[in-house]
């Protein structure tokens, strides 16, 4: 099965709400070897005028997760997560995250090209927090391997 191309412009439902927790944020720090002290050290974010701990940029991965998972889930998507590989990712932030953020995330896809049979899912992760206010973007591509690849 091929992927769909009407998945493109497909908005999917609010994924349930994440809370930012600050040993979340320190192990993810640890993962990706991020070593300033606002990572890992409230009194450090807060000398920098954060509220609690800052997350990695790359950590918007962790909620974006959820949204990828209704993708990954549609029954009519046609992809076969055993032939997926993650191609790209890029996050458009209006504001760090910090521990104590509860974020919502809202995917929608945003491009299905064919190339060299592959297909290649792009889908877009908005995410704001409790109020409403947009934190970050982030922005996936998916490969989804073709029968021959």
């Amino acid at each position: 099965m091929s992927v769909n191309p009407e998945l493109v412009g497909r908005a999917f439902p609010p994924a349930q709400p994440y809370l930012v927790g600050r040993e979340k944020v320190r192990e993810f720090a640890r993962a990706v070897f991020a070593t300033n002290p606002i990572h890992s050290d409230p009194d450090a974010a807060r000398a920098a005028g954060y509220a609690d701990v800052v997350a990695p940029a790359t950590f918007a991965v962790v909620v974006q997760e959820a949204t990828l998972a209704q993708l990954l889930a549609e029954p009519d998507a046609g992809i076969d997560f055993s032939r997926v590989v993650h191609g790209a990712q890029d996050f458009a932030y209006e504001r760090p995250i910090v521990a104590g953020d509860e974020l919502t995330a809202t995917l929608s896809v945003t491009s299905v090209k064919t190339l060299g049979g592959n297909a290649m899912v792009t889908a877009a992760s908005t995410v704001v927090d409790a109020d409403g206010q947009h934190v970050v973007t982030a922005t996936s591509t998916l490969v989804v391997r073709g029968d021959d690849a």
